[in-house]
C-alpha cells in the first residue's frame, strides 16, 4: 500500500471519529500518562494492517512505540499477539477504534480470500476481487485480498476498460463498443469484454480483446465455450461466484475467478485491544 495515502486516510477516518476531542480519554489521562497495551486476536484467521497499525498510532503521539509481531498475510492463531504498543494512554486510547475498525476488516478480507484460494488448489484458476469494495477503503481492502493469495482486478475506472452489458447496449453491439474505445485509448491500456451469450463470445474473439469475462455463465457453457477463445487471452468468470459454489468451477480451465463477496460480504477478524500496564504521572 501507499503508506503517504494510508496515513491521510487515518488521518481523515480519525478526524471523523475525535472531532474536536476525545471527552472521554482526556478528562482521565495527562499527556504525560503512559500505558502498555497489546493487540490480540480472538480468532483463527490471516492477519493484514501492519501500515494501519503503525501509522494509525502514531499519528496522534510520535512518541508511540509500536512493535509488530505479525506481518501481512501471516497466520494468527486465537490468542496470539499481533503487536505491542507502548506510550501515551490517551492518544492510544483515541486511535483504539479506527485501528482496530481496519485491521479487522481487512484480516477478514484476507482470511475470507484465503478460504476461497484453498478452495482452488490444484488447478489453474486464481482468485481474484471486484470494484464492490466499501466506498473510501479500496486500498486496504484490495491490499487484503492480495495478503490473503488472492489477485487484484483492476482498481477502479481509469485502469482498465471493461465493457459491460451496459455499455455495451447503448453501443449497440460488443464490435462497436471494441472499435469506438481502441480509437480513443493507449496501447498500454487493457480491454475486458463481459459477455453472456455465444455471439457475443465470438464477436469479442473476432475483436481480438485484451480479457474476455464470462458473466453469469455456468461451468458447463465456460467449459464449452472456452474452445473457442484463442490461447493468447486471458479469460474469467465471474457473477454469482461464492466459497459454496467455487469448487464447481475449478476444472472449467478459467484463469481468474472473481468474487465480488471476498470484500461485500465479509465477517471481521475478531481482534481486541488489551490494556498490560499503566504509568500514570501523579503515581511516580
Amino acid at each position: 500500500m501507499n503508506r503517504l495515502r494510508v496515513r491521510q486516510l487515518l488521518q481523515q477516518f480519525l478526524i471523523e471519529d475525535i472531532g474536536e476531542r476525545d471527552v472521554t480519554s482526556n478528562a482521565l489521562f495527562s499527556s504525560k500518562d503512559e500505558g502498555e497495551v497489546r493487540v490480540i486476536a480472538k480468532e483463527n484467521g490471516i492477519f493484514v494492517g501492519e501500515d494501519v497499525i503503525r501509522e494509525g498510532f502514531t499519528l496522534l503521539d510520535e512518541q508511540i512505540h509500536v512493535n509488530l509481531l505479525k506481518q501481512d498475510g501471516e497466520g494468527v492463531r486465537k490468542g496470539e499477539e499481533i503487536a505491542i504498543i507502548e506510550g501515551s494512554i490517551s492518544a492510544i486510547l483515541s486511535s483504539e477504534r479506527v485501528v482496530l475498525n481496519l485491521i479487522q476488516r481487512m484480516s477478514g478480507v484476507a482470511t475470507l480470500t484465503n478460504r476461497a484460494v484453498k478452495v482452488l488448489e490444484g488447478s489453474s484458476s486464481r482468485v481474484c476481487d471486484t470494484r464492490k469494495t466499501t466506498p473510501g477503503l479500496r486500498m486496504f481492502e484490495k491490499h487484503a485480498v492480495q495478503c490473503g493469495g488472492g489477485f487484484n482486478h483492476r482498481y477502479g475506472l481509469y485502469d482498465g476498460v471493461m465493457l459491460k452489458d451496459n455499455h455495451i447496449a447503448f453501443a449497440g453491439s460488443v464490435s462497436e463498443a471494441v472499435k469506438q474505445v481502441r480509437e480513443k485509448i493507449g496501447h498500454m491500456v487493457k480491454i475486458e469484454v463481459e459477455i453472456e451469450t455465444k455471439e457475443q463470445l465470438i464477436e469479442a474473439v473476432e475483436a481480438n480483446v485484451d480479457v474476455i469475462m464470462f458473466d453469469n455463465c455456468s461451468p458447463d457453457i465456460i467449459k464449452e465455450w472456452l474452445s473457442l477463445v484463442p490461447s493468447h487471452m486471458t479469460t474469467e468468470a465471474s457473477g454469482n461466484l461464492t466459497l459454496d459454489n467455487l469448487h464447481l468451477y475449478k476444472e472449467t480451465g478459467v484463469h481468474y475467478l472473481s468474487l465480488g463477496a471476498l470484500t461485500h460480504s465479509v465477517q471481521s477478524l475478531d481482534i481486541s485491544l488489551d490494556v498490560v500496564q499503566t504509568r500514570k504521572e501523579q503515581l511516580i
